[in-house]
């Protein structure tokens, strides 16, 4: 899935309502019409809105925020408000056909035992989360700086993010803890896919889990 800017005009990288549309897209395009689908740090329920609009998903989203909550609601979305980081002990297994998290797995403290418990309560998972090693950010640590970019726009003082991770790490945990790397993809900040070295080059990755046979 590519966002193409039309031929002849300069591409720039996607603005932060592109992104949020082309974050969503890329999700959708895994989700099967009418799954059951549960949304882990759903913010407002955007996601799960879309997601009903474009594949008829029975969603439930699950958030701590109280404003985001009453967001949710405001989006006519279906919203349980637990913290996570204790786990989905309130989930039966394998309950759902997908469990999402988009953008948000950096925000969590608890990531190892967040993407086992996503497995034991869904068939599959999909991840997305900014790449940290991506170049624009290597250059601004070689610069001595922390690096704010479209997919880290916060500076280091006010960043809700908690973990700093990439591809590499991400694909080691997963090694780790016997999970199952499906389907990979990896694009810059102006949408478009990354082969070549998406540790170094992809600014957002998306990924497609199960647990391995």
């Amino acid at each position: 899935m590519t966002y193409e800017k039309p031929r002849g005009t300069p591409r720039n990288p996607l603005t932060a309502k592109e992104r949020e549309r082309f974050d969503f897209a890329v999700i959708a395009n895994w989700i099967p019409p009418g799954e059951r689908v549960l949304d882990l740090g759903c913010g407002d329920g955007r996601l799960l809105r879309y997601l009903r609009e474009t594949k008829d998903v029975d969603g439930y989203g699950v958030e701590i925020d109280d404003e985001s909550v009453l967001a949710c609601i405001r989006n006519g979305v279906d919203v349980i408000q637990i913290d996570i980081e204790r786990g989905l002990s309130g989930f039966e297994s394998q309950s759902f056909n997908h469990v999402i998290i988009s953008q948000a797995l950096q925000a969590m403290r608890a990531t190892e035992r967040i993407l086992t418990e996503m497995l034991r309560v869904a068939e599959e998972a999909v991840i997305s989360f900014p790449n940290f090693a991506y170049r624009a950010n290597r250059e601004a640590i070689t610069g001595g700086h922390m690096p704010v970019s479209e997919d880290l726009p916060y500076e280091w003082y006010d960043t809700p993010n908690v973990r700093f991770f990439t591809i590499v790490d991400f694909e080691a945990l997963c090694e780790k803890l016997g999970i199952e790397i499906r389907e990979r993809l990896a694009f810059d900040v102006f949408g478009q896919p990354v082969a070549d070295d998406p540790n170094l080059n992809g600014s957002l990755a998306f990924y497609r889990l199960g647990r391995k046979a």
